[in-house]
């Protein structure tokens, strides 16, 4: 029997709305109804493998077996999805969500839908007397069985218990939190890379977390691996993390495998048509990555600026700000230069370089992007608005830099890869300038090796500090950072238990100060593959920030001891500047406010050095270099006051001045 068609009314407008958001297999009718086309082949008859597991007469499906393997204990354990067809009382698989200035937005992910069944999903909320009522409706989309609610006027400052129904007896529970503005600490939990060759739940992280209690969940990307199954991976996925999602807001970005890729180079939305994808672009339907994009990420805070790039690709680059700290959002993927056809091939694949004679310089080509000048522009505005915010981070998928030597196999040496940030190099350090610009750090996933670097951009030390944390689980593809020489770098870590910290360059000739790191040391043993989560703390009133590295089998309740070694690692706020000071300007003192914004801006070349909030009522501004500047301050921007021509002197005892911003 063929699924029949189901219908949802909506308004010409509403459903105008769901179309240019990118929602597949959606079509409007000539009285402004929503027809959800459930066909066999959503994606066409050139694609019959995507989603195959949720679509056309998916009850009548069973997963395709997992990989064979040569250790019989690891083929016992199933690496097949879980099953689509579930009792209809459970057919909410789970829900994400944030909140921001009063918009409350959640995706319910639904198992697929029979088709006697009700296409769409409710959103109850509990009141103070107990009571649920509803407040929302939204249609359950195909192909991908996602629903998406938007709250107007939400109330931020109260927990809110909600559940998502369906039918008459469906529903899934949580708790939409408050915003935790009065807590002097917010946490993130940074996350990536869940192996789908590792099935089933994965409680050893989630008690963990829910010990440690995060504020906001980030995942970075790789959430599944399913590559043409988007669907069944990830509602496999939300399975095993959907107890620890449900009851706080939640980051969710997807990354190449999320959309079917070994390595993604977005090259802006065109068509990729070279195996490996090195040519840059997408290689499947258009259809099939907004899906996963709307499936993933449409419960972020809406894009900044939504237009989509080539072919009909949408964005979802934005910033979500929990608790007074601001996450700037990158899509640092979707934008970048693919390398086939661009350098020269100086490897086994366009991405891989393995001539040791190569000159780095020569790759860095004039044209190529890796933020793409839309986002650009965005990291340059959200450097200069401190509105609701006291701290900055920067979220993406992957590392502005190659801080791996040893690649799938513990003796394979890669001099470079050019799947990571660290290449094209002239963006890479753009990008690294302006997060130096908010004394933001950078967190991030994807290399499956968990580090801490503090990035140097013209200088060792002079940029950033960096996370990038470890896979979740690591039966993909192992990395080691292993010094051909095997000797520490100039300046390392003071009684660090790593051997191999301080400055190095990487293939790509970028500077890294290597800070930690988290070798596996059997790929092959569960237990010893160094999987494993971040933990980053944000203490607003120190201006502290704290990078703890979790081992996915480690017990939290032994407290630091249980990290990897090397971590936890803790940094001042503006060490995040690390260039060199040679001078102060007057000292500012606030009449009329505290904690304002200060921006210091180089008279004779225009450049903005940095835009921060200040802490209390005095702030000193430091330079880099003897001259003139500008400093403006205000409340959230730097827009009340401007003090030009203030010189720069050796010492801090520069004078000072005082400055009313009302």
């Amino acid at each position: 029997m063929k699924p029949k068609k189901a219908t949802r009314s909506l308004t010409r407008r509403d459903a105008l709305k769901l179309t240019a958001a990118g929602f597949g297999g959606a079509a409007l009718s000539s009285t402004g109804t929503l027809v959800a086309a459930e066909s066999a082949q959503p994606f066409g008859a050139e694609f019959p493998m995507l989603d195959s597991l949720a679509t056309g007469e998916w009850w009548a499906k069973a997963p395709a077996a997992g990989p064979r393997r040569q250790n019989p204990q690891a083929q016992a354990r199933a690496t097949q999805p879980p099953p689509m067809d579930v009792q209809r009382k459970d057919v909410v698989a789970f829900a994400i969500y944030t909140h921001q200035n009063g918009v409350l937005k959640m995706t319910a992910q639904l198992y697929p839908l029979k088709p006697d069944e009700p296409r769409e999903a409710r959103l109850e909320v509990k009141g103070e007397d107990g009571k649920w009522q509803e407040i929302a409706r939204s249609p359950v989309l195909y192909p991908g069985w996602s629903a998406h609610i938007r709250v107007e006027k939400w109330d931020a400052t109260k927990n809110v218990p909600y559940r998502v129904r369906h039918g008459k007896e469906a529903a899934f529970e949580g708790l939409i939190r408050r915003d935790p503005v009065d807590k002097d600490e917010i946490v993130i939990a940074n996350m990536s890379c869940n192996s789908s060759r590792t099935a089933g739940l994965r409680p050893e992280i989630i008690e963990n977390l829910k010990l440690q209690d995060p504020d906001v969940l980030f995942f970075a990307g790789d959430q599944t691996y399913r590559h043409t199954e988007h669907t069944a991976g990830w509602i496999e996925f939300g399975l095993q993390f959907r107890d620890i999602m449900k009851d706080r807001p939640t980051i969710c970005t997807p990354d190449d495998h999320d959309v079917g890729h070994p390595n993604l180079w977005g090259e802006n939305g065109r068509l990729s048509t070279l195996k490996g994808n090195a040519d840059g672009g997408y290689m499947f339907p258009v259809e099939y990555v907004n899906q996963v994009q709307r499936q993933q990420s449409w419960s972020l805070p809406d894009p900044v600026d939504p237009t989509p790039v080539e072919r009909g690709i949408t964005v979802y680059y934005t910033r979500l700000i929990v608790g007074g700290v601001d996450f700037a959002i990158l899509e640092d993927r979707k934008f970048k230069s693919g390398p086939a056809g661009k350098i020269p091939q100086m490897g086994p694949r366009p991405d891989h370089i393995n001539d040791p004679s190569y000159d780095p310089k020569t790759i860095d080509l004039p044209g190529l992007q890796l933020l793409g000048e839309r986002q650009e522009k965005f990291l340059r505005d959200w450097t200069q608005d401190w509105t609701g915010c006291e701290m900055k981070a920067v979220l993406s998928q992957t590392a502005f830099c190659g801080a791996v030597h040893m690649h799938g196999k513990r003796d394979e040496r890669l001099l470079a890869d050019l799947d990571c940030n660290g290449w094209p190099q002239t963006p890479r350090n753009r990008t690294l300038e302006e997060i130096r610009r908010a004394w933001a750090v950078h967190l991030c996933g994807d290399q499956h090796l968990a580090v801490t670097v503090k990035h140097g951009i013209a200088e060792f030390g002079d940029g950033p500090y960096a996370f990038t944390s470890p896979a979740l689980v690591n039966t993909i593809y192992g990395r080691w950072w292993h010094p051909l020489d095997e000797q520490p770098g100039p300046n390392p870590v003071p009684g660090s238990p790593l051997p191999w910290t301080g400055d190095f360059k990487d293939g790509l000739g970028n500077r890294i100060s290597m800070m930690a790191y988290a070798n596996p040391p059997d790929i092959s043993d569960e237990k010893q593959r160094a999987d494993g989560y971040g933990l980053v703390r944000f203490q607003k009133s120190k201006r502290k920030i704290i990078f703890e590295c979790w081992p996915r089998f480690s017990d939290a309740k032994q407290g630091n001891k249980a990290q990897f070694p090397g971590w936890p690692i803790t940094v001042d706020m503006d060490q995040n500047d690390g260039r060199k000071v040679q001078g102060y300007l007057p000292e500012l003192l606030f009449e009329d406010a505290k904690d304002p914004v200060v921006q210091v801006i180089a008279e004779m070349s225009g450049e903005v050095l940095y835009t921060v909030r200040a802490r209390g009522n005095r702030f000193q501004p430091r330079v880099y270099a003897p001259g003139k500047y500008t400093v403006k301050v205000g409340a959230y921007k730097p827009d009340k006051q401007s003090l030009a021509g203030l010189e720069a002197k050796e010492q801090t005892a520069a004078g000072s001045r005082t400055v009313k911003l009302f």
